[in-house]
């Protein structure tokens, strides 16, 4: 099972990459930005629970970098 959700959390990164490579997304789309921050955040704890701390390196910064547009985002 955690290998599903690890696949899925990848997933997300790809796709929101794939979409914004093919110019059908801007990078400062609110769905980019939480694609990139849920599929971070769920390869973080997969690596922190698996202990690759490389990893963990990565998506976590990945995560923390994706999530800066969430907070600075304007709120309605």
């Amino acid at each position: 099972m955690e290998q599903l959700v690890s696949v899925a959390g990848a997933l997300l990164i790809l796709a929101a990459y794939t979409v914004h490579q093919f110019g059908l997304m801007a990078r400062t789309h609110a769905a980019y930005v939480w694609m990139n921050f849920v599929g971070a955040l769920v390869l973080t704890v997969i690596a922190w629970r698996a202990q690759l701390w490389g990893f963990v390196l990565l998506e976590g910064a990945w995560a923390a970098v994706s999530i800066a547009p969430l907070v600075r985002r304007p709120r309605a």
